[in-house]
């Protein structure tokens, strides 16, 4: 039996270290491939990346095929835009002004509420008077027809038409846009609104409008059916600015960049705190890297490949054992 036993044990100790000896020849083979191999693994890796920024700029123009036909808009310095600057809080509560006068005629703010308003264009009282300036839809009676009430903090601005057929019937079978986030959603953000509001022209020879359509080089298409909303001294500012088109667009589109992010100066300043403690935060870990490695980074280490000395053996003296009498 122990025979037996021994040539299993022999012939599994063999299999194994066949198996063994077989993956480091493939790793081995592997790792001693051609340049050939190399060279086109290289290749390949390049041509995947030259693919995808090609599908990249593809889709991309695919994208924009539509805007080919509009003029794009330039660049405006808008004071928010800047590292330590806010929003304008005098231009966005005359922007409001706008708004509520000419704009919201048509246009709703659904997603922007009074409370917000407080100490960025209202105070607190102020806010609640205008608040109940509006008729707020607060449900419907039994012949189905909305039953309002005055408007308070906690409601967002309401839309001029009690409903969506309402709004559609009243332009011409397509209901304006809600501008809460009208200025994110745009491409050219405020430089599209303003653009777009003191654009309006005459269109060129050979363009022939159809009924109730305007033309505006800078909408795709060049053809809006909406008519220019703003002209100078269409309102009176109660601060005295005066109210030419250009100031009034700059106003308004203002007042819009605010709506779609009204804890805008909120999240700049919490950028600004987390750059400085990002900043702090590099400063010390590179302190501390170098502190570290830097002794170990320029350390040449040799290794030893002498043979150990051996123990010398020496004989001990003889001698009486522990704990013998003393003679």
């Amino acid at each position: 039996m122990a025979t037996v036993g021994n040539r299993v044990a022999r012939q599994a100790f063999l299999k194994a270290k066949t198996v063994q000896n077989s993956t480091q020849a493939n790793f081995g083979s592997f790792n001693n491939s051609p340049k050939g191999f190399k060279m086109l693994g290289l290749i390949a890796g390049t041509t995947a990346v030259v693919g995808g920024i090609g599908t990249y700029i593809a889709v991309k123009g695919a994208v924009n095929a539509s805007t080919e036909l509009m003029l794009h808009p330039p660049k405006y310095p808008w004071w928010h835009r800047g590292w330590f600057t806010e929003i304008d809080k005098k231009s966005a509560r005359r922007g409001y002004m706008v708004y509520k006068q000419v704009c919201s005629a048509c246009h709703s703010l659904n997603r922007v509420r009074f409370r917000e308003m407080i100490g960025i264009i209202f105070t607190e009282e102020e806010a609640k008077a205008e608040a109940a300036e509006y008729q707020i839809i607060d449900g419907y009676d039994e012949n189905n027809m909305p039953i309002k009430r005055p408007g308070k903090l906690f409601d967002a601005i309401p839309s001029p038409y009690d409903n969506q057929i309402q709004a559609e019937n009243a332009n011409n079978g397509v209901a304006p846009p809600d501008l809460s986030y009208v200025v994110l959603g745009r491409e050219g953000g405020e430089d599209y609104i303003f653009s777009l509001l003191t654009g309006y022209h005459e269109p060129p020879a050979g363009v022939k409008l159809p009924e109730g359509v305007h033309y505006n080089p800078y909408f795709p298409g060049g053809l809006i059916a909406m008519a220019q909303a703003l002209y100078d001294e269409i309102i009176e500012y109660e601060d005295g600015t005066p109210a030419t088109q250009s100031q009034l667009a700059k106003d308004v589109t203002t007042f819009l960049t605010w709506a779609g992010e009204p804890y805008y100066d909120s999240k700049k300043a919490l950028e600004f705190k987390a750059y400085i403690l990002l900043g702090m935060l590099f400063v010390g870990s590179y302190y501390f890297y170098r502190r570290t490695w830097s002794s170990l980074k320029h350390k040449l280490v040799v290794p030893n490949y002498s043979k150990p000395k051996k123990d010398v053996l020496r004989a001990k003296r003889p001698g009486k054992p522990k704990g013998a009498p003393r003679s």
